[in-house]
């Protein structure tokens, strides 16, 4: 198969685990996790007339798995935290309706929500400091530092599906962690 040919008939078998692995991690939801991997199959086949085969199908199709993602939490928190303001209005020229949607502004922040913030964020460096250090570690060079999978499986030595079992088990050692301590 030459490199600009896309073979969309074995991608579920080729690449369905690795995306879900990449999406589970990101959305830590199974149902949405599937649903951004069908969306993304679909995507894709619309627009495999586009694949130029300078990247391989895998990457390829994490690009595309990316803007899905990304679209995902657009979508949430587009919804977030919005109310409607809906105005009738008259002019000489016009007549109709307004509708205006109104976000929470984030810079009204109190004083004690910036002291909650910091409160938790002693609290998160704490943890950190009393899980196990090579997943603190790795958890810090993956969601902190943003490193990507492969640069840290060879800096660590380890497996891409070992990075995955330490940074689930670093979280929950945070989580459990956190709400010992701070809530």
């Amino acid at each position: 198969m030459p490199a600009n040919e896309l073979d969309p008939n074995k991608w579920v078998d080729k690449y369905s685990d690795y995306l879900f692995n990449y999406t589970i991690v990101r959305v830590n939801d199974r149902e949405v996790a599937n649903d951004l991997i069908s969306e993304t199959f679909l995507a894709a086949l619309k627009s495999a007339k586009y694949f130029k085969g300078e990247a391989s199908e895998r990457t390829w199709l994490i690009s595309i798995l990316k803007r899905k993602i990304i679209d995902y939490y657009r979508k949430i928190n587009s919804r977030k935290g919005k109310a409607e303001v809906r105005v009738n209005y008259t002019d000489d020229y016009n007549e109709g309706e307004w509708l205006e949607e109104q976000v929470p502004d984030q810079f009204d922040r109190t004083a004690e929500d910036e002291m909650e913030n910091n409160e938790l964020g002693l609290a998160i460096l704490e943890c950190l400091d009393s899980i196990n250090e090579k997943h603190a570690s790795i958890f810090k060079r993956k969601t902190i530092d943003g490193a990507d999978t492969e640069t840290i499986c060879n800096e660590f030595n380890i497996t891409p599906s070992n990075l995955w079992v330490i940074i689930h088990r670093a979280r929950t050692a945070l989580a459990a962690c956190l709400e010992k301590n701070w809530f």
